[in-house]
């Protein structure tokens, strides 16, 4: 039997592993790759979900997104299922331990480090490292600002954070070396005087003389969109300019509600932030990020479950977005924002996160971890695998499993079965990834 391959490290070159579940990991990776690149390093980019076996990555993101918009209240008993228990159960264990061989064949032999802007992904390079595959060092940067347990996987060298509040979520989560080293975003993504505001308000048809909130809800356009316009326009002290990313039936809907500016994919996204005076948003991800970088105030609102809140809190605790809990604070709070001293706190505080210098930055970080090295981690035994791994079975939303690998998780120990199949309707759960089946417990791989 051949040995198995190893990828070791090497002097110029970086890879960076990512998952299109959204847009934010994304983001985030597109961004540390243009800076790693303008640092003079090779950058090699990987979807985590192009390397998951038998179609399966299609199925994790269909099935996440499917949860999140028909039963978000079972994302939510889920990802606080799984915070409670720490982390994945057998089922997501199996799932992406059928990735550790494909990810590692993808890495070119000369990768230097490797760089994890995704739970799952930090998971399969952690056992990697932790097996001696990889003796390239692995960083994870955590794209949201709370550290769910998935996030702190057991090899990983480095954990990079843009704020002290997601670091020390970390280190609670059993991370050893975390570092504060501050948010990435696009370099579109800067404060603009009246001028510029005034110009991306006639680029995108805006009015000149209204306060303006921007309401996103990611690139997929999930979370009670329809009922914060109306709210937001209801409450007098805003006009609402919704982006609702890729879901074209929802701005048709706003536009059947009466909200004048409702836009599906927006590409200038810097500049509808010019336009507006303050952000309104429900999962704390990117764009929040963005907004801060463009001076911007921000307001949590009505957050999707799961990740969303937990976001709000840890932006409310770092002091650069308020959330907003009660609809009857939604007006006095815009107000603030706006024109009130809230909004110039928070668009300090929001700046103040990008005011490290070239040195101090995340592809800084990377770029240090990369010459130098972790020290090395002592291999650990890898359990046999079986010879003819049984087949799973997978379906369009299979909603254990692509949960499992969605966030990073294993949700075998949080939901039975008949409340799995009835949150997506249509009896997607298999029975080998249903909590409590023989075979989810005996931990088959796929």
């Amino acid at each position: 039997m051949p040995a198995p391959r190893t990828v070791a490290m090497s002097s110029d070159r970086v890879a960076i592993v990512s998952a299109s579940v959204g847009a934010g990991h994304d983001g985030a990776a597109a961004e540390l790759e243009r800076r790693l690149a303008a640092d003079g390093l090779a950058v090699d980019r990987y979807d985590l979900l192009d390397l998951l076996p038998a179609g399966l990555g299609r199925a994790v993101r269909d099935g996440y997104h499917r949860m999140l918009v028909r039963a978000p209240w079972a994302y939510q008993r889920i990802y606080a299922g799984t915070e409670r228990a720490g982390g994945g159960g057998p089922a997501a264990r199996a799932l992406l331990r059928a990735a550790e061989d494909r990810v590692l064949r993808a890495l070119h032999p000369g990768t230097g480090a490797v760089v994890s802007t995704y739970p799952g992904a930090s998971r399969v390079l952690g056992n990697l490292r932790l097996a001696g595959r990889l003796t390239a060092p692995v960083l994870t940067y955590l794209t949201d600002f709370s550290v769910h347990p998935l996030w702190v996987a057991d090899g990983v060298d480095v954990h990079l954070a843009a704020h002290a509040v997601p670091a020390a979520q970390a280190r609670e989560a059993g991370a050893r070396d975390v570092r504060v080293c501050g948010p990435v975003a696009d370099p579109r993504f800067r404060p603009c005087g009246t001028r510029q505001r005034d110009r991306a308000r006639a680029r995108f048809g805006l009015p000149y003389d209204a306060r303006l909130a921007l309401l996103v809800a990611g690139s997929w356009g999930v979370g009670p969109v329809r009922q914060v316009a109306r709210e937001l326009r209801d409450c007098g002290a805003v006009v609402p300019v919704v982006v609702c990313g890729r879901n074209e039936a929802l701005a048709r809907q706003l536009s059947a509600d009466g909200i004048e500016h409702a836009y599906g994919w927006v590409d200038d996204m810097p500049g509808l932030m010019h336009a507006a005076d303050v952000l309104v948003q429900n999962a704390g991800g990117l764009t929040s990020l963005e907004a801060f970088a463009a001076g911007l105030p921000v307001a949590s609102y009505r957050c999707i479950p799961g990740h969303g809140l937990t976001n709000a809190a840890a932006l409310d605790e770092a002091g650069v977005a308020a959330w907003i809990r009660d609809p009857a604070d939604l007006e006095g709070v815009l107000y603030d924002l706006v024109d009130g001293p809230l909004g110039l706190r928070q668009r300090a505080a929001g700046l103040a996160l990008f005011a490290q210098s070239s040195d101090e930055g995340p592809a800084a970080e990377i770029g240090r971890v990369h010459r130098s090295g972790p020290p090395p981690l002592a291999p650990q035994p890898v359990a046999p695998r079986r010879t003819r791994p049984r087949r799973l079975a997978v379906t369009g939303a299979v909603a254990c499993a692509v949960w499992a690998c969605a966030v990073g998780s294993g949700v075998a120990t949080t939901y039975d079965a008949p409340d799995l199949r009835h949150a997506v309707g249509h009896g997607l759960a298999p029975d080998s990834l249903v909590p409590g089946h023989d075979r989810a417990a005996e931990g088959h791989h796929s």
